[in-house]
């Protein structure tokens, strides 16, 4: 029977079910105004005809309410809109649980990009031992972030992985208990989540979904490569922040730091213990049934001890060989595939788990610093300030010490100690795999680099097992980490350091800020070339740099489809390792189950294969082609910037958007803006309330603002057969713009036409608009398409069924925006009722852009 064609099976399996399961939901009597249900069906009609007929938020509203609620109080209204707010945001959830059950369905987990597919294609193009050499170096590392970009309390989200498994078995009533459940259970928390909290969240993924995916990977590529017996390569590894992300964040102790560390211990051995449970219901051989019995013994000790443990990881997998060496050798090898997946996992996961990653910003450690300068000058000379900077990198490197945090006064200074003690009291008690990056986010200069190994040193880790990572963020920063790289490298201290880091060193390039800073296109491009001129100075100097990516969800914080980036990186941009950041929605939906789990890790894993040993020569550019990507991505920068200077760009976004009202969400432990000013700047910006601003007026300006205006501007030149050119031979370049029309896609400018209106903001909205057409109309010309993501009809059927049950959501948001903005600065009681409305309407509105990842 031929397998129907993927926007046909979403229909099928997504789309009609969402329709039936949704229909049982409304009928569901879980709030006090029983009509809910069966009035926002008629909403949402109001709203699609309204806007259909230009109308704006507040009328349609009031059109509703003079059609279906004519004597109802303004108390009433207001509830019943709050309501919809309700019902809306569990649509949601609803659609997540049925798009999360038909995923096998869906995609081809068999298809392009799988483990079958690497292998199957290795054999066809005779390169399966070149396949196998690649795999004993590769490794991909996401690494999950708490980052607010979605807004799912953990008991929401067990009751998506609940619903989802009721909604395959076609469980009727199952589903109607579980969405009674939805209906009662909270979206939002009044308080916010400690960073431990937002820990243990992410947590839930690593055991259940990680756990079991990795090693399902694993073991298929232990059995099925040719040539692998001494196959040793952890594949795939995942990297972890909550806890040990600083950056911004004056919430994260060093308790917590070493809370979490135990928390992730905790939580693999448990797993350990799990899976020796099951295997001692089978191995019930004489000569294996006591031994295993032991193990389980001492491991369910060890589940809660703190401290250190009586045994390692390697001691663990030794004892398993030796009684998988008597199952094999006494009793026919029966369950042995079972002892070796565990094996395989302990190889794979340790004590540890997941990597915990150390990050703070650079302007603290420079304060940090000074504060530690004052113990260090006896060692230095009493000219040093004054010293060429080569000469005070020699001295700063040989710097050591045994730091107290009471020898200080400064909490940061404090803080820094501490969490630099944590790192070495964690590796003692997890091992060094457990917690081995300090990361420098904002860095500008090789003193911001050689700054923080020295406070390593200085706070008695002499020689650190630990990698220090600079973040090269904003488009400046990225073109000047070519030559900071080589000036470190150039330093003989360091450069020894590296040598014991395994000749490695880690570099990690922010998506997210690059977008805020420099625009879509000069951005991406930035970090394009940054990655090639890294690479280059790496290899000059002997030394493997392994890229770690800031990714966020939507294609304006670097997210889209991330492994077609990958499989199109070319032969000059090293590429060992696939290192990404992974939040919010992006880990819910490409991780949120077994299936998808899996299924995105073998594309990671493909997108490696594809570029280092298929396509990797052809993925350079060409100097025609590079020189067409500079013009092009120089003009939008040009583009962006201009309109980011703008006198109406802050204010717009302070006043017009939710921007202000990310704080007031509890969704996250860290505040929503650097800096303790309250007047608005744009360096303060944290990247995910800022985007997101954009994505809640459906205006979506990071994904695509600047790019119309390049495009146009070398048609206006005479330059359009070099950009379809480009088009045609980079693969990197189409992967940008098809990204870049998932943010078009979403857009929704009708939504917030009334702005054109506006006194003082009107002529900057127009100016966006006009952005938003010309890039859409010269992007279709460009790629032959008749409609935006044309070629991706499923992706975009998905986002458009979103859209339309978000749509009403829109329209509360706007319309109370409206009423708040029409109040000007008076303050009452109805203020807060509509600025509540805006508040509560956030959630839903993030939640639906799950597929933006």
């Amino acid at each position: 029977m031929a397998r129907l064609p993927k926007l046909q099976r979403f229909e099928n399996e997504v789309a009609s079910k969402y329709q039936i399961f949704n229909g049982i939901f409304m009928t569901l009597p879980f709030d006090k105004i029983s009509n809910t249900g069966g009035l926002l069906p008629l909403f949402s009609q109001i709203c699609r005809d309204g806007f259909d007929r230009g109308k704006n938020p507040a009328e349609i509203v009031e059109f509703f309410f003079d059609s279906y609620m004519r004597e109802a109080t303004q108390q009433e209204r207001e509830q019943q809109l709050f309501r919809f707010i309700q019902y809306i945001e569990r649509q949601v959830v609803l659609f997540d649980a049925i798009e999360d059950a038909a995923f096998a369905t869906v995609q081809n987990l068999d298809g392009r990009g799988t483990l079958r597919s690497i292998k199957e294609e290795a054999q066809a193009l005779q390169k399966e031992q070149e396949l196998v050499n690649y795999l004993k170096e590769l490794k991909i590392k996401p690494v999950l972030t708490a980052h607010p970009t979605q807004f799912y309390p953990g008991s929401v989200l067990g009751i998506i992985n609940d619903l989802s498994a009721a909604v395959s078995k076609n469980d009727i009533k199952e589903v109607k208990l579980l969405l009674a459940q939805l209906g009662k259970t909270p979206f939002f928390k009044k308080e916010k989540p400690t960073p431990f909290d937002e820990a243990t969240s992410l947590v839930w993924y690593l055991e259940n979904i990680f756990y079991h995916a990795i090693g399902n990977i694993y073991d298929y590529v232990k059995s099925n490569l040719p040539n692998n017996i001494d196959f040793k390569n952890q594949l795939i590894e995942v990297g972890f922040w909550p806890g040990g992300d600083r950056d911004g964040n004056p919430f994260v102790t060093t308790q917590i730091t070493l809370d979490v560390a135990h928390k992730l211990r905790s939580t693999i051995i448990k797993n350990y213990y799990r899976d020796l449970r099951k295997l001692s219901r089978r191995l019930t051989f004489s000569g294996v049934e006591q031994p295993l019995k032991k193990l389980e013994h001492q491991l369910y000790q060890a589940i809660e001890k703190r401290g250190t443990l009586n045994f390692t990881a390697q001691e663990l997998q030794e004892k398993l060989r030796d009684i998988k060496e008597t199952v094999d050798e006494k009793h026919n090898g029966l369950f042995a595939d079972k002892l070796q997946s565990l094996i395989n996992k302990i190889e794979l996961f340790g004590l540890h788990f997941s990597a915990l990653d150390i990050r703070q910003d650079s302007s603290i450690h420079e304060l940090v610093f000074d504060d530690m300068f004052a113990f260090a000058k006896a060692k230095l000379p009493s000219n040093y300030l004054e010293l060429p900077i080569e000469q005070r990198l020699n001295h700063l490197t040989t710097l050591t010490g045994k730091l107290q945090e009471e020898d200080f006064e400064s909490e940061n200074t404090r803080k820094t100690i501490g969490s630099i003690k944590a790192i070495k009291q964690i590796q003692e008690l997890n091992g060094e795999r457990a917690c081995h990056r300090y990361i420098i986010s904002n860095t500008q200069n090789v003193e911001h680099i050689v700054q923080a190994y020295a406070m390593l040193q200085l706070c008695g880790l002499h020689k650190p097992s630990v990698d220090v990572v600079p973040l090269f963020e904003t488009v400046p920063d990225l073109k000047a980490a070519p030559d900071v790289m080589r000036q470190l490298y150039s330093n003989e201290n360091y450069r020894n350091h590296v040598k014991r880091r395994g000749e490695q060193q880690h570099i990690m390039l922010g998506f997210s800020d690059g977008t805020k800073d420099g625009g879509y296109l000069m951005a991406n491009w930035s970090i394009y070339k940054a990655k090639e001129a890294l690479t280059a100075v790496s290899r000059e100097h002997g030394i493997e740099v392994i890229f770690f990516d800031g990714r966020g969800g939507p294609p304006a914080r670097g997210g889209g489809q991330t492994h077609e980036f990958y499989a199109s990186m070319g032969s000059k941009i090293e590429s060992k390792q696939i290192q990404l950041t992974v939040q919010g929605q992006t880990i819910s939906s490409k991780f949120g189950t077994l299936e998808s789990c899996q299924y995105n890790l073998e594309q990671l894993l493909s997108s490696g294969v594809s570029n280092a040993i298929y396509d990797s020569k052809a993925n350079d550019f060409t100097d025609a082609d590079s020189a067409t990507m500079d013009e092009l991505s120089q003009h939008s920068y040009d583009a962006y910037t201009a309109f980011k200077q703008h006198d109406k760009f802050l204010p717009y976004l302070e006043h017009m958007s939710t921007l202000k009202y990310y704080a007031k969400t509890n969704i996250g432990s860290r505040p929503s803006k650097r800096g303790g000013n309250s007047e608005l700047r744009f360096k303060d910006l944290r990247a995910i309330p800022f985007v997101g601003s954009w994505s809640q007026l459906k205006q979506n300006v990071p994904g695509f603002y600047g790019v119309g205006t390049a495009l146009e501007k070398m048609k206006n030149n005479g330059k359009w057969a070099a950009i379809e050119d480009l088009y045609t031979n980079s693969k990197f370049f189409r992967t940008l713009l098809n990204n870049s029309m998932m943010s078009l896609t979403k857009s929704f400018f009708g939504l917030t036409s009334y702005m054109k209106d506006d006194k003082e903001y009107g002529a900057f909205w127009t100016m966006i608009f006009e952005e938003y057409q010309r890039t859409k109309k010269l992007m279709l010309e460009l790629s032959g398409m008749n409609e935006l993501m044309e070629n991706e009809p499923a992706g975009k059927a998905s986002i458009m069924a979103r859209e339309n049950i978000v749509l009403p959501l829109l329209t509360i948001q706007q319309f109370a925006l409206k009423r708040i903005q029409e109040m000007g600065d008076t303050n009452n009681d109805q203020r807060e009722i509509y600025e509540k409305m805006v508040t509560r309407s956030l959630y839903g509105n993030i939640n639906a852009s799950r597929n933006s990842a």
